[in-house]
């Protein structure tokens, strides 16, 4: 096996070389022409267009073709690789880090007078640190928070959810704002949430984790985490203000709203929702969402306050021969001209703490229907990094946890059963990768 590996390890390489044959030149009509390996979508080619604009001597172009890490990382070794790259999770900024592709940014941030850990939330620090050592920039800082629909709540009299919403208000409320017709069918749910992700923030709230300190153990059956993803649990089979998967799908299928969370709640089938500040920008589409009017709050349904943060990062390639220019993207993204533009696309948040606090996010003139921005603000302070163990590699992982939930959720397991069963089976994914690092 690890000769076949090796195979094929050198036949990358190889098509690599020829890659870097055949690459084009990086100067386009006097310009420098920088590879940026990232997701093409209109916020990222408006934040591109703003840099070349700031910085005429460069041309960036976007390779949509390279956002695998896998290909990310074997062009970068063999030297074809991009000038600088995204990374969306805290394993895959892991995994760049580790097989050396990421530069190491430290000095050279620190002499453009950049302080990465002390201007940037906390949320975002386990994508761009390592002891101390500084290797990307956070591109935005993401968390949720609770929206709510004001017409539901205008049309039934019920006042506007105090902020941070705590857990028997919220209870109260999702069930008030349940409404069934006189044949039992459900109008609109009090809550919904996405099942995948958002029993990461009640686990924070109940005080659970991930894993051990060290990464070698996964703790996800600790009595915190049971309790947390229990209580979501009972949302759907207890208290009934939430839907089951089949009844988001039958509603989906019914209403014409299609599915998740953001457009069923935006069509009015539920009255709360959790979600990031990104559900902003469908909802300010007026001629799909034309009577939606939204609110948002804080949120506290167990114990202790707090959220889960997430982010994604640029990094550049360490073995880029253009990396000293790629550096002026980062310096960029530092800037004032970046992060009101990333708050003004309400696509997450600045990652630069303090204009979250500037007269221009607080009151965005072009949209004032949007009030209590200082909500956003607020959740990110108490909002802590994802956690990663260096045992396991994230997807892997993720994976797991997703096929217990959906058992726990669809009601064919308890909490405490698929908790239980994803932590085994990640425990045996650690010590396998362990063993593996013994021998070697």
């Amino acid at each position: 096996m690890r000769r076949l590996f090796i195979v094929f390890l050198l036949a990358l390489i190889g098509l690599s070389a020829v890659a870097m044959w055949l690459k084009p030149s990086r100067m386009h009509s006097g310009k420098i022409v920088l590879s940026y390996a990232c997701v093409d979508f209109w916020a990222k080619r408006e934040q591109v267009a703003l840099f070349e604009k700031l910085n005429p001597q460069y041309e960036v172009k976007i390779d949509v073709g390279n956002t695998e890490s896998e290909k990310v990382i074997v062009q970068s070794l063999a030297g074809v690789g991009p000038d600088f790259f995204n990374a969306y999770s805290a394993s895959q900024a892991a995994a760049f880090i580790n097989v050396g592709i990421a530069w190491d940014i430290t000095e050279e941030m620190k002499a453009a007078g950049i302080d990465v850990a002390g201007d940037t939330w906390p949320a975002t620090h386990s994508f761009v640190l390592r002891a101390g050592r500084v290797y990307g920039f956070p591109y935005a800082a993401h968390t949720d928070a609770l929206f709510f629909n004001k017409g539901i709540f205008d049309s039934l009299g019920i006042p506007y959810p105090a902020s941070p919403l705590t857990h028997d208000a919220f209870l109260d409320l999702a069930k008030k704002l349940t409404v069934r017709d006189e044949n039992g069918r459900v109008k609109h749910y009090g809550f919904i949430f996405r099942r995948d992700i958002h029993w990461l923030d009640l686990m924070r709230q109940w005080g659970g984790r991930v894993y051990s300190s060290d990464g070698t153990r996964c703790e996800l059956d600790i009595p915190e985490n049971i309790e947390a993803v229990q209580f979501l649990c009972d949302l759907v089979w207890k208290y009934r203000v939430s839907p089951s998967p089949a009844e988001e799908t039958s509603m989906a299928t019914s209403g014409g709203w299609g599915s998740g969370p953001v457009t069923l709640f935006g069509g009015g089938r539920a009255a709360m929702a959790l979600g990031g500040r990104y559900f902003l920008v469908p909802f300010r589409q007026k001629d799909q969402y034309p009577n939606l009017r939204l609110g948002v709050a804080d949120y506290q349904f167990g114990p202790k306050p707090g959220h889960s943060g997430y982010a994604g990062c640029v990094m550049i390639n360490r073995n880029s021969p253009l990396r000293e220019h790629a550096l002026a993207y980062l310096k960029y993204m530092a800037s004032v001209p970046y992060n009101e533009l990333v708050n003004s696309q309400a696509d997450g948040m600045a990652p630069v703490k303090r204009f979250a606090a500037t007269e221009a996010f607080l009151h965005n003139p072009a949209h004032p229907e949007e009030d209590r921005n200082e909500v956003w603000r607020q959740v990110l302070e108490t909002s802590v990094p994802e956690e990663v163990s260096p045992f396991i590699n994230g997807a892997v992982a993720s994976r797991i946890i997703a096929e217990q939930l959906d058992l726990a959720f669809g009601n064919q397991k308890t909490a405490a059963e698929a908790l239980k069963a994803a932590a085994q089976q990640i425990n045996v994914e650690i010590a396998k990768k362990m063993r593996k690092r013994a021998d070697f």
